[in-house]
């Protein structure tokens, strides 16, 4: 499996007057992540700081390639309704890992 960081940014239908979970479809998001994380493709993930506003989470997926990675985050109920979208898709070359 290739591994790959992943960057989400706010999509046009982020509502910035509210917090992460106070998105519309909040649970319906979390559900999918929660799933994907079950399933091994998540394996790390959560929100990012930084100076870049747009900017929500970052993670690192292992998927077969790119164009599967992003045909699976599609079907985020976020993405579907323009909450989310994905930024930055890069592949990763792990050289440490304690897992």
């Amino acid at each position: 499996m290739a591994v790959f960081a992943v960057i989400t940014a706010r999509g046009p239908k982020w509502d910035p007057a509210k917090g992460i979970r106070e998105q519309r479809d909040w649970d319906a998001h979390a559900d999918w992540a929660d799933r994907l994380t079950g399933e091994g493709v998540i394996v790390l993930g959560g929100p990012i700081g930084g100076d870049r506003a747009d900017e929500v989470a970052l993670l690192m997926v292992e998927c077969a390639d790119e164009v599967t990675l992003r045909s699976t985050f599609a079907t985020d109920p976020w993405a579907a309704t323009g909450v989310l979208r994905i930024k930055e898709v890069r592949p990763w070359t792990l050289w440490l890992d304690s897992r």
